[in-house]
């Protein structure tokens, strides 16, 4: 089989890759500004932050799966478009509101849901359409090249955001995202590539269609378990990071928008190093070896978050940041890719719709228990409770077959 020329020559991965650069770029601003908005501006307690935390993911709970046979009855491309343009506009809604002093944290909430919505259909489209634009071994290669801009964003984002936000007030930053989806629809207009939509007459019934997606998942053992160390890490992650950290970092140890969005930034350099690294530790140790390898990173050196105080505390988080989001990378990136390998492209919508509802589904009550937990028992104590749980993670991935997995497979018929 001749070797696919390089992505560098493949305009309409380019386009893609591109698109989503700047639009992760923006994400960066909003992901900042809503909880600066929702904590220092509106003065949001634990429960409040849970809730918010719960509101914007609790879409992928209750539409996930009827989602991915939706895209997969459907162009992938026309759903990321009309995605991007959505969010754009209630982004902007939210920022010029903000600008009006009218946001309350009930509109939030709602902003939120309908965010994490249109999300939801970004997503499991976004993870299906990429084995449909490239070939099944540049997967690994694009995945890496789509997460290493991603970190990129994230590295460079939160310190311009945070600044942004303690500077023009947080409305103003998220203006600057609205635009990022609105540019993303844009590059996602000119890609040629057209995908072939299943005819009617081939479509079986809905429920028919989300049985064979909970089959491909738990009918497989290696992604059964995949499924499960995700859905238990992002449980205990949500319930830390969503609802409680930037509550933590601001009334323990006084951390400013400007000083929030540094210490993201210094993490973040992590997941360059994770994402432009990951094929190469894959192939030396193994894709299983690095999953596991990964979901270690990711949890245990987050443990003595709650336990660092005065001047080591910067440095100390920002090093623990570090460390975990190298870990997420790598687990990331080749979770995916063994998964986008061993499933039909004819399958991939239903496959990331029933993992996203499995593993994003446990974010929402997540992070609606870490919200409980900080009024219950304090945030400081709810964060140690979060980190002991999110630290066994790893032991679903290393207790499994994903240990033997030694390199990808080849493509799914």
């Amino acid at each position: 089989m001749a070797k696919p020329a390089p992505l560098w020559r493949h305009r309409d991965f380019m386009l893609m890759w591109l698109g989503q650069s700047v639009s992760r770029l923006g994400d960066q601003f909003t992901g900042l500004a809503i909880p600066v908005i929702a904590v220092y501006v509106l003065g949001a307690g634990p429960f409040e932050n849970g809730l918010l935390g719960f509101a914007g993911t609790l879409p992928f709970l209750l539409f996930g799966l009827l989602v991915g046979v939706w895209v997969d009855r459907r162009q992938r491309r026309s759903v990321l478009i009309l995605a991007d343009l959505g969010r754009g506009a209630i982004i902007g809604t939210i920022a010029f509101l903000g600008l009006a002093s009218l946001l309350q944290m009930t509109y939030l909430y709602v902003f939120s849901f309908f965010i994490g919505i249109l999300t939801v259909f970004f997503d499991v489209a976004y993870q299906a359409y990429l084995p449909a634009l490239v070939e099944r071994n540049q997967l690994v290669d694009a995945n890496s090249k789509l997460e290493t801009t991603n970190s990129i964003a994230g590295t460079s984002g939160p310190a311009v955001a945070g600044a942004v936000i303690e500077w023009f007030t947080a409305p103003i930053a998220m203006l600057f995202d609205a635009a990022s989806f609105f540019f993303s629809a844009l590059t996602l207009i000119g890609i040629r590539k057209r995908e072939t939509v299943p005819p009617t007459a081939e479509r079986r019934s809905v429920l028919a269609d989300i049985r064979e997606g909970l089959h491909v998942v738990f009918g497989e053992p290696r992604l059964r378990f995949i499924a499960a160390c995700t859905a238990w890490s992002n449980f205990f992650s949500s319930a830390v990071f969503a609802a409680l950290l930037i509550l933590y970092l601001k009334n323990a140890l006084g951390f400013t928008p400007f000083s929030l969005g540094i210490l993201f930034t210094v993490g973040s350099l992590g997941g360059i190093v994770g994402a432009a690294t990951s094929s190469r530790i894959a192939k030396r140790i193994g894709v299983g070896p690095s999953i596991i390898t990964g979901a270690i990173l990711f949890s245990i050196p987050m443990l003595p978050l709650p336990f660092v105080t005065g001047p080591v505390a910067f440095p100390a988080i920002s090093a623990m940041f570090f460390v975990s989001i190298v870990g997420n990378l790598l687990y990331n990136i080749n979770q995916v890719s063994f998964r986008q390998a061993i499933v039909p492209i004819r399958l991939q919508g239903r496959l990331n719709a029933t993992m996203r509802t499995i593993v994003w589904g446990t974010l929402p009550l997540g992070a609606l228990t870490g919200g409980v937990l900080g009024d219950l028992i304090g945030v400081r104590n709810a964060i140690i409770v979060g980190l002991i749980g999110g630290a066994f993670s790893f032991l679903w991935v290393l207790l499994s077959p994903v240990r033997r997995i030694r390199e990808m497979p080849e493509a799914a018929a």
